[in-house]
């Protein structure tokens, strides 16, 4: 049964009780249903227990900080999660997406900014397993594989060796956009706008951040990568036979 947005559930982990009220508010006006955690301690169990359709997660919080709430949530949720951060460094960003977060936002948050996200994402997981119903109704494969290397789209998973690959949700959705287009070249811009569903702004690393990720894991070489292909001022293109 396909999600409305008003039964989107999304927990906020914010330390900043007057700005985390006012965004449930703004959330809550435009159709979401909000709960709040102002203390980093309780969020890991909160987000197991409830298991929300997003966390939006502060990066400096009491008793636990982001990074450490994401990377210690990631083996069971697999919702999208989006960062705030108040540091313009990129290496917090960078951090984030390592640690398995989908997103980030810098503080001042604009509630229309975050609210644009919010929906951006929940769009494209509901579109990803809508369409992976569409194909298999339509007998279309969900599976693929090159040489080791296996990509469910169905089971959202993926082999090397049949040994399972450890993927965030929005690693899996990269590899699969990449895997099913391959021998082509895709460009950041198409695949920022296939899997964010928001327009490349031509300075947000996390396409770069998550492609460096994912090499190691399908056994490609960091380094002199065979199989991710970055091809200079245009894109990534996954090889069909290495």
């Amino acid at each position: 049964m396909e999600q409305t947005n008003e039964s989107w559930r999304i927990l906020i982990v914010e330390d900043d009780e007057r700005l985390a009220e006012l965004t449930r508010e703004y959330l809550e006006s435009n159709g979401l249903s909000v709960s709040l955690e102002t203390h980093g301690s309780p969020a890991v169990e909160r987000i197991r227990n409830e298991q929300p359709d997003l966390v939006v997660l502060d990066l400096m919080l009491p008793g636990e900080d982001g990074l450490s709430i994401c990377r210690r949530v990631r083996p069971f949720y697999s919702g999208p999660i989006i960062m705030l951060t108040a540091r313009t460094d990129d290496l917090d960003q960078v951090l984030g997406l390592e640690m398995g977060a989908d997103d980030y936002i810098s503080k001042p948050v604009k509630p229309r900014v975050l609210l644009a996200r919010i929906r951006a994402l929940l769009r494209r997981v509901t579109e990803s397993a809508q369409n992976t119903a569409d194909e298999a109704s339509a007998e279309e494969p969900t599976r693929l594989q090159f040489n080791n290397l296996v990509v469910d789209r169905s089971m959202r998973e993926a082999w090397l060796s049949d040994e399972s690959i450890d993927l965030t949700s929005a690693e899996f959705d990269l590899l699969w956009l990449l895997a099913s287009n391959a021998g082509r070249v895709l460009s950041r811009e198409e695949i920022f706008t296939a899997l964010r569903g928001i327009e490349y702004d031509g300075q947000d690393r996390s396409i770069d951040v998550r492609v460096s990720r994912i090499r190691p894991k399908i056994g490609d070489d960091p380094v002199h990568p065979r199989r991710i292909k970055t091809v200079r001022s245009k894109g990534y293109l996954f090889v069909k036979e290495v």
